[in-house]
């Protein structure tokens, strides 16, 4: 377990440095639609190549990010749901899921991905729109995000497994107090209050 750790945490950082730069393009993209608008509206000049430029770098940001969001578990949960489990259920939960869903549909869309890239890269697509970019490059992030969902996918997995079987902390043995107790707890805490002479 120890040397899956390692791979783990070798993942991890590189997801992460993959991460903390492309996220950087979410700025350029500001940019690039700022400075497109204002020639476009104060010189009357408009071009496709800029236009499509900025559904590059969004797509690069949304394909390349994804890894790193499940990394750092920022994916949509079910909040109200998941926060109410105990951390090692929660922890379940997630290997379960990770290997019965997450990991066949991320390996199934890399597989497809790569067909779908090698053609535009060989024939040298490009964009039907005059002064357009060429398009294999977008199709390539489309690759490039699902295989770096795979990677991650693993190294969850590794985490989770480690969890379950006692080898790391739970993730989550400490969540964050942003739901009202329950009913139960809240019994329990007027309970312990009452015992302590506060009520």
């Amino acid at each position: 377990m120890g040397a899956l750790l390692a791979a783990s945490r070798g993942i991890d950082r590189i997801t992460a440095a993959i991460g903390r730069v492309i996220a950087w393009l979410i700025l350029l993209a500001v940019i690039v639609s700022a400075a497109n608008a204002i020639v476009r509206k104060a010189f009357d000049i408009s071009s496709n190549a800029w236009l499509e430029l900025q559904w590059y770098l969004f797509g690069a940001v949304f394909m390349l990010v994804a890894a790193w969001a499940l990394q750092r578990n920022e994916h949509v949960r079910i909040d109200v749901v998941t926060q109410r489990l105990s951390p090692m259920t929660r922890a379940w939960i997630d290997l379960v899921c990770h290997i019965l869903f997450l990991m066949p549909f991320a390996i199934l869309m890399t597989w497809l991905s790569w067909p779908f890239f090698w053609r535009s890269y060989f024939s040298g697509e490009a964009s039907m729109n005059a002064g357009g970019l060429i398009l294999w490059p977008a199709k390539g992030l489309i690759l490039l995000g699902f295989a770096l969902f795979v990677v991650q996918g693993v190294s969850e997995i590794i985490k989770r497994l480690a969890e379950v079987t006692g080898h790391i902390p739970l993730r989550d043995a400490h969540p964050p107090r942003d739901l009202p107790p329950t009913a139960a707890e809240e019994a329990r805490l007027a309970e312990d209050a009452h015992r302590v002479g506060i009520r």
